[in-house]
């Protein structure tokens, strides 16, 4: 049985308000570039029905520039609650994105001033954005007021550890009409090394009003009440546990509203999953979809005899056929083990 406190489990027992929007899950897919296109999220929601899913970041200046908007910000009508998460530095462009979001059915928009990648930072985007709190309040107030829906902001807790910014950086979001923040407990520097901070989430959430979901290894149900417990937060948002695993966000939300823990998924399972991860972005994307599937594959292959050497073929995968049969085959391997 995991521990869980009294006082956690009431304060969670109650839908997520993000300004006028209500959440029945205090559990949240993370947005993750060239992860969360609608295959992946239809896998997690199949788990998790009343999460927040986010689409993958789209860049504001890109959607200014083109006639047609990218398959990225493509979303079921069915998959709500759902947000498009926006990049950029500059107001105009976020405000402009903001309303093509809206326009193709988002329930929030996503600021994302996290991203420590060099090809986003260096344009102003991402992270950097930390280092420039004025632009960043500047974005937040022109999306409020370009758009009907809550805005929220995904960032770090700083840039790196001389720059532990986070405390006055969430309070300028907040005062700039932000409904909710995201916290990822690491700096711009640290990238995805070392632990996440979480004892710095837990200090935002005492100087806001607006919800705080906390970000970063969260990577099991246990993990998820320990980051809870530690940082206060309102709920969690999970990243790189879901890679190869869309059941995560399920599993965390079903034990916060039940306090039981469902039985993990077995290796067959999995691979199953696999396979029609594998089978729908080929439908969805064709060949592009085969390239992507390959990291996909090689996520979802571990923990069982073989696994290694099944990473390896998959990896290379040209065709659709190619990758099912492999993953067949390791099925009816791994069957006849049992």
């Amino acid at each position: 049985m995991i521990p869980i406190s009294p006082t956690l489990q009431s304060r969670l027992s109650t839908p997520l308000k993000i300004g006028s929007v209500e959440v029945k899950s205090r559990v949240l897919q993370s947005p993750l570039s060239g992860v969360t296109d609608l295959v992946f999220r239809r896998l997690v929601r199949r788990y998790a029905p009343d999460s927040m899913m986010y689409t993958e970041m789209v860049s504001a200046t890109e959607l200014h520039h083109v006639k047609e908007l990218p398959k990225i910000m493509e979303v079921d009508p069915q998959e709500r609650p759902i947000s498009i998460q926006l990049f950029d530095c500059r107001p105009d462009f976020l405000a402009e994105a903001a309303q093509k979001a809206v326009a193709e059915a988002a329930d929030t928009i996503d600021i994302n001033m996290g991203c420590p990648v060099n090809k986003i930072t260096k344009k102003g985007g991402g992270s950097s954005l930390l280092r420039q709190p004025e632009v960043a309040e500047a974005i937040v107030k022109e999306v409020v007021n370009a758009v009907n829906v809550p805005i929220t902001v995904k960032t770090r807790i700083g840039w790196n550890d001389e720059e532990i910014t986070i405390i006055d950086f969430a309070k300028r979001m907040q005062d700039a009409g932000a409904k909710m923040i995201t916290v990822h407990g690491r700096t711009r520097a640290q990238g995805y090394n070392g632990n996440a901070r979480w004892e710095w989430i837990a200090k935002v959430k005492q100087v806001l009003s607006i919800p705080v979901i906390a970000n970063g290894d969260i990577f099991s149900v246990e993990s998820a009440i320990q980051c809870l417990e530690v940082t206060g937060a309102d709920g969690v948002m999970c990243s790189r546990g879901t890679l190869g695993y869309p059941f995560l966000v399920g599993e965390i939300d079903y034990f916060l509203k039940t306090g039981e823990k469902l039985p993990s998924p077995t290796p067959i399972q999995r691979l199953q999953c696999a396979k029609e991860h594998l089978q729908a972005l080929w439908e969805y994307k064709g060949e592009r979809g085969i390239r992507q599937a390959r990291k996909h594959m090689t996520w979802y292959a571990k923990g069982f005899d073989g696994a290694a050497h099944l990473r390896e073929q998959l990896s290379v995968i040209e065709t659709v056929h190619q990758g099912v049969d492999l993953i067949e085959l390791a099925i009816a391997q791994l069957g006849n083990k049992e």
